[in-house]
């Protein structure tokens, strides 16, 4: 991947882990909305510039000459901010543009109580968030027709991985067990979605792809394993119906369903972290877990 020069709007915690599994040297340059993320983003290896929505001159001449844009930039009620600020550079001005990712949810698909949903299941999303990520899936993949270039939609199940996991919300105080009958959730470990990205850039594959664990679990059994792991007693289990939840984290639980992720399998990419306690395990035995992007609770990219 020497050859490949990449930028990424929205160099975040998934971007950054992108950049720091850029195993071949290829030169990246990054977005942040904060100049102050600017050293964070060079140790990552991404030469930072600053995006508030606007395409200034830096970004334009950044864009020049990339071969591969990695957009991970969430949605907003006006469209997607990238392409309203840099549609017609990305179509006029990015000669050497050879693919697109972009970095989308699980949440497009909705609520299947449960059931199996994979790359070929109509989206039929449930919050507004998740409305407007579908449209900006679609922008993209029109935009990549017109252009003629591949387009990769990647769908992110719930972040996790240094700095953002069940050993470290165990140890601020933070992790709660919710028990909520049948209700599991897929997940994702950022370096596979590293992984992921970097298959595909250097294949140049486009298509719709859920970049997801095997194993949808629930989630208060991710907590008793972490605190398994630290030799502590897990917290008790609290039941959904009483518990004091933020109505983003509630929405979550709205939403219920297994996803596969056989698309990206047979597009070669083997997983390092197939299920959370392999991910766990590793973490805990590399002593990096409290590494990483500010603490907080697992979220969806």
């Amino acid at each position: 991947m020497s050859e490949k020069r990449v930028f990424i709007f929205g160099a975040g915690y998934s971007g950054m882990a992108f950049a720091r599994a850029n195993a071949h040297g290829a030169r990246i340059v990054g977005t942040t909305r904060s100049a102050e993320k600017f050293e964070v983003l060079r140790q990552a290896g991404i030469a930072p510039l600053r995006f508030e929505g606007t395409l200034t001159p830096e970004i334009g001449d950044a864009l020049a000459d990339r071969t591969h844009l990695v957009v991970s930039v969430a949605p907003e009620e006006s469209g997607d901010p990238v392409l309203n600020a840099a549609r017609e550079a990305i179509k006029a001005r990015m000669p050497a543009l050879e693919w697109i990712g972009y970095l989308s949810t699980v949440g497009v698909y909705g609520d299947h109580r449960g059931a199996w949903v994979d790359e070929t299941t109509a989206c039929k999303p449930v919050s507004k968030r998740s409305v407007m990520r579908v449209a900006a899936e679609e922008e993209w993949l029109r935009l990549g027709q017109e252009i003629g270039r591949p387009v990769a939609i990647l769908r992110l199940s719930g972040i996790y991985g240094p700095g953002r996991n069940a050993l470290v919300s165990l140890e601020d105080g933070t992790a709660r067990r919710l028990v909520k009958p049948g209700q599991v959730f897929n997940r994702i470990h950022c370096d596979d979605i590293a992984g992921a990205l970097w298959h595909l850039a250097a294949k140049n594959l486009g298509g719709i792809f859920n970049v997801t664990d095997d194993e949808p679990a629930p989630p208060q059994d991710v907590v008793a394993y972490a605190a398994g792991l630290m030799g502590i007693e897990p917290p008790p289990e609290i039941p959904f119906e009483t518990a004091q939840l933020s109505p983003m984290a509630r929405s979550f639980y709205s939403e219920n369903k297994r996803v596969a992720n056989k698309a990206i399998k047979a597009a070669g990419y083997g997983f390092r972290f197939p299920n959370y306690r392999s991910a766990l395990d590793r973490m805990w035995a590399d002593g990096n877990w409290r590494n990483g992007a500010a603490r907080s609770p697992m979220k969806r990219s």
